[in-house]
Formats: C-alpha cells, sequence, structure tokens
C-alpha cells in the first residue's frame, strides 16, 4: 500500500483496496435517525477497521523487545584490504547505508529504557553485495559459552512462571549454577549496566569473526564500537527515579538529538589475531565469556558510523527490522564460537516466525543490492514478484546464473565433533578478577557493591549464600562486603 503522505497534494481517503470513502467516520446502520439502529455487515469499511485492529500486533520479541532505532551511514577510515576482502570496508572514504536498532534484552516492549540490563545492537549494512549484520551488545563478553542454556539464561533473567514476577531468586539461582558468566555479572552490576544514554554507550561484537581475502587467507577479528561522545551512566538511584519519570527516556534521548541535527558517531576498531596465534593462545578464542586483552591484541581503527536520520514511521522501519549474525557478505565469514553458531540458526528462525517466512521483502530488510534467489519461492506475503517465469529448480539449462565469491573453508584445528559442555575452571574468574582491580581503580567497588546487594537480598537464603560463595571465588574481601550489605 503506497502512502500519500510524502505528497503536496492532499490526499483521497480510499479503503483498503483503493475504494474511495466519504467519511472515514461513519457506520452503516439501519434506522439512522435514531440514537440505536443495526450495524450491517456490508459496511466493509467497518468491517476492516475492526477487523485490522484486531491482528495490528505482530509477537513480541522473546528477548530484545523494548528498542530504539535510526538509520546513519558507516564510512571507511583506514585500510583494511590485507585483511578482508569485503568490498563495503574497502576503500578509505567509503560510505554504506545502514539501520540500527538498540535494545535492553530481558523485559517487555512496555519497560523501562533505564532497567539494569545489556544492551543488544542490531546493524544492517545495505551494502553493493547484500546486508551485511553485525548483532552486537554493550558488552565485550556474555553470560554463558554453551548454547543450549540460551533459552535458560533468558527465562531466568524474565518472569517466574507461576507468580509472574521478576525473581531474583530465580536469577541469582541461575548464574549460581553456571559461574562463567561472573564476569559479565560484574559489568551487569556496575553502572555499566544502567547507560545513561544509547549515545553514550559503545557496541562490541563479543563473538569472534573471521575477516577473509580472495586469496584463501583469513584472521580471527573481534570488533569493537566506541563511543565518541563518551561513556556516561546511571547509577541505580539515577536509573530507578528516571524508571519511574520517563521510562523511555533513552528512546526519546537518541530521537531528539537526531531531529536537532545532533548526531551522535562511533569508531570502529577490530583486534585482529593470526590462526597461528589462535592455536597456542592462553584463553579458547571462541569462549565468548572471555575478551582479548588490547595489551595482546590492539585496537585497530577502521571506520565511523554515524545516525543521522530518524525513522519515519517506528512499526515499518526499526520493528520490522530483523538481523542476524548469519547475515555475512563475501570476506567476513564465521568462526567455530558455539554461540555465534546457534545464534545464527535461531535469529532468522524467530524472525520467519514473528514477521512471515518473507520478512527479507520488507523494505528495512530488503537488500539495495540486487537480489536473485529463485529457489525460495511462495508463501505468506510475498509481494516480490516471486521470480515470474524463472526455473524453481536447481541446475536448469533455461536460466543460467552467475555463482559468487566463495568463503573461505572451516578451520580444522578446532576439535571433532562430540557432544559436550563446558567446565566452570579458576580461569573463568581471572579476568573477572581484573575488573575488581579496575573497579578500585576507578571507585566503582562502593556502587558494584550496593547494586548486587540490592538484587541479591530478594533471593531466598540459600541462593543467597551460594551467591555469596561464588563471588568470593573472585574476591574474598568483595564477598563479605556483598553479604555485610545485603544486612540480612
Amino acid at each position: 500500500m503506497t502512502s500519500q503522505l510524502n505528497s503536496t497534494a492532499t490526499p483521497t481517503y480510499t479503503l483498503a483496496e483503493g475504494g474511495p470513502i466519504g467519511d472515514p467516520a461513519t457506520v452503516v446502520r439501519l434506522n439512522r435517525s435514531s440514537g440505536g439502529g443495526l450495524v450491517l455487515l456490508q459496511d466493509t469499511q467497518l468491517i476492516e477497521t475492526l477487523a485490522h485492529f484486531a491482528r495490528e500486533r505482530i509477537p513480541e520479541r522473546v528477548v530484545h523487545a523494548k528498542a530504539a532505532g535510526a538509520f546513519g551511514t558507516f564510512t571507511v577510515t583506514h585500510d583494511i584490504s590485507s585483511i578482508t576482502s569485503a568490498k563495503f570496508l574497502n576503500g578509505v572514504g567509503k560510505k554504506t547505508e545502514v539501520v540500527v536498532r538498540i535494545s535492553t534484552v530481558g523485559p517487555e516492549k512496555g519497560s523501562a529504557d533505564t532497567a539494569r540490563d545489556p544492551r543488544g545492537w542490531g546493524i544492517k549494512f545495505y551494502t553493493e553485495e547484500g546486508n551485511q549484520d553485525w548483532v552486537f551488545n554493550n558488552t565485550p563478553i556474555f553470560f554463558i559459552r554453551d548454547p543450549i542454556k540460551f533459552p535458560s539464561l533468558n527465562r531466568s533473567h524474565k518472569r517466574h512462571p507461576q507468580t509472574n514476577l521478576t525473581d531474583s531468586t530465580m536469577f541469582w539461582d541461575f548464574h549460581n549454577n553456571n559461574q562463567e558468566g561472573t564476569h559479565e555479572l560484574m559489568h551487569l552490576f556496575s553502572d555499566r549496566g544502567t547507560p545513561k544514554s544509547l549515545r553514550h554507550t559503545d557496541a562490541f561484537s563479543g563473538h569472534t569473526y573471521k575477516f577473509t581475502t580472495t586469496d584463501g587467507n583469513f584472521h580471527y577479528v573481534k570488533i569493537h564500537l566506541k563511543t565518541d561522545q563518551g561513556i556516561q551512566n546511571f547509577k541505580a538511584e539515577e536509573a530507578t527515579k528516571m524508571a519511574g519519570e520517563n521510562p523511555d527516556h533513552n528512546t526519546q534521548d537518541l530521537f531528539e538529538s537526531i531531529s536537532k541535527g545532533d548526531f551522535p558517531t562511533w569508531t570502529a576498531y577490530l583486534q585482529v589475531m593470526t590462526p597461528s596465534q589462535a592455536e597456542t593462545y592462553r584463553w579458547n578464542i571462541f569462549d565468548m565469556t572471555k575478551v582479548w586483552p588490547h595489551a595482546d591484541f590492539p585496537l585497530i581503527p577502521f571506520g565511523k558510523l554515524e545516525l543521522n536520520r530518524n525513522p519515519s514511521n517506528y512499526f515499518s522501519d526499526i520493528e520490522q527490522a530483523a538481523f542476524s549474525p548469519s547475515t555475512m557478505v563475501p570476506g567476513i565469514a564465521p568462526s567455530a564460537d558455539p554461540m555465534l553458531q546457534a545464534r545464527m540458526f535461531s535469529y532468522p528462525d524467530a524472525a520467519r516466525y514473528r514477521l512471515g517466512v518473507n520478512y527479507q521483502l520488507l523494505p528495512p530488510n530488503h537488500a539495495h543490492s540486487p537480489v536473485y534467489s529463485p529457489y525460495q519461492r511462495d508463501g505468506f506475503a510475498n509481494f516480490g514478484g516471486n521470480y515470474g517465469a524463472d526455473p524453481n529448480y536447481v541446475r536448469t539449462s533455461f536460466r543460467p546464473v552467475k555463482v559468487g565469491r566463495a568463503d573461505t573453508p572451516h578451520e580444522e584445528w578446532s576439535g571433532r565433533v562430540a557432544a559436550y559442555t563446558t567446565e566452570v575452571k579458576e580461569v573463568d574468574f581471572v579476568q573477572a578478577r581484573g575488573m575488581w582491580e579496575v573497579f578500585g581503580r576507578t571507585g566503582q567497588r562502593e556502587a558494584f557493591v550496593g547494586n548486587v546487594a540490592g538484587h541479591l537480598r530478594m533471593a531466598e537464603e540459600g541462593v543467597r549464600k551460594e551467591a555469596v560463595a561464588v563471588w568470593a571465588k573472585v574476591d574474598e574481601d568483595m564477598a563479605k562486603q556483598i553479604e555485610a550489605a545485603m544486612g540480612v
């Protein structure tokens, strides 16, 4: 359906099929002169209006339901052609249009922007070789590294199945028994867990990716987006106060900043590791609960992200936007990161359920480059021409097609196929200890202890004791401070 709102001409009001209607506020009735009267089923305007209203909500995202979004550009600032052959990343000064969606993770669509939660970033690049999605978080690590735990993690952060209330006991019981997430919990319960605005927070790939070149070589990379506005966070009491006064604070801040021309920007960096370095590195590079220290792999700048255009309609532009780590162009490839491999299935599967099997045809998801995929046909809401008379089977003699660039083969050293779950070891607390030292230098220890204690004191006694024991593995003095601060 084509909108006439952007036209200078006064639009003519019609039904959905285009038939003109005299008055959008009338209902066809018998005995229209009286106060009552039977409404007739012949009133297509009324039927369309009521039937559409009951169907205008689509399923809410299970995670990342509450979000803000905008359009912008990504500009290449440094030559990284020796690392990747991705065309949109080659050529200093090259610009690519993007759409960005930034969300909380656990809370529902109507929740407060300032909730203590990670912020998810969905970034879609409309490149000359198809779409490239980056699906990031504002923390460089994550709570888990085993994908089978992903649904349980998110359920434990949501509502109790009986009470329908968020539940500290459920939250801490999960993390007591999945201690590989201790480092991420330190991020979450520091002030980093309550960003003051979306303009003042970073984004990280978390996952390890491969950047490939046409000669068959590849490097492992982690991608960072560092805010040029500087990091700014709310204290816990400020975030709580804002949740009551303006639960849409961060959404409003981003929209109004762009509206007045104050366009936020982020500098893009890479950490780069060779395959030989990966094989002997002290940590598993596919473990999403670990960072690569900058001292070992310094940040290499390569681009600039700018958000400079607000959506014209939130539902059409942002709510219908779908992002997946599986959406990649030649020059970028997945690694053996198990969480990445699982998300490459889960995200497009969620989009097919939420938006329909032809979700890639929707405007925010449709590539700006030519698309020819004639073996993906039919299905609900197919409004793209459906490839006309072209054959719908492979290796036809009637419609020759060109073959695209091939990706670099997967590495073989990462292991054989086997049923497996990771075990928590002493090394899983090393980076958390390092962060506790950082908190000591930056004056964050008191706030962190208070934030953890405030959340943990609402849990059952046995769970509280187990959580304190876990924190003692990071630092015994810190655990004692948390225990004392709970006052129970």
